[in-house]
């Protein structure tokens, strides 16, 4: 029988528009779109770098919430609000994803607020991380 577990954080944005932080679907997991709010101070830091930590720190907590990490993670959408700041977000995902890879979307729209600067999406498969993995380079 499939399992399904559906995290919240207690954030009065997923309270009102009636979404899961994360949606566990078996070995499966869907990250929702994650900004930089902390949750224990519910602000969002200025300083772009930290707003990225942020974001990852909150995703990170949520995978962890379902026996899974970073390392599982298979695809992320990276959404950036200004152009500008692309090159300072990827660093900081580079990073983080060093040596997982993942299959990666980069866009720059317009982002629910001026505060947000960064907010990331990502899927998981629970276990990648100890899966084999062939490398396959097209172009040198």
């Amino acid at each position: 029988m499939t399992q399904i577990i559906k995290l919240t954080t207690g954030s009065k944005f997923e309270k009102e528009a009636s979404y899961s932080r994360l949606v566990a679907v078996d070995n499966w997991i869907y990250v929702s779109n994650t900004a930089g709010r902390n949750p224990q101070t519910k602000l969002i830091p200025e300083d772009l770098t930290e707003q990225t930590h942020q974001v990852f720190a909150n995703i990170e907590a949520a995978l962890v919430a379902v026996e899974s990490s970073l390392a599982d993670v298979i695809f992320s959408r990276v959404y950036v609000q200004d152009p500008q700041d692309v090159p300072a977000v990827m660093a900081i995902i580079g990073e983080k994803f060093r040596g997982i890879n993942p299959a990666t979307t980069v866009t720059c729209p317009p982002l629910g607020g001026l505060a947000y600067k960064v907010e990331l999406e990502v899927t998981a498969f629970r276990g990648a991380s100890r899966a084999e993995v062939t490398e396959i380079t097209l172009a040198q």
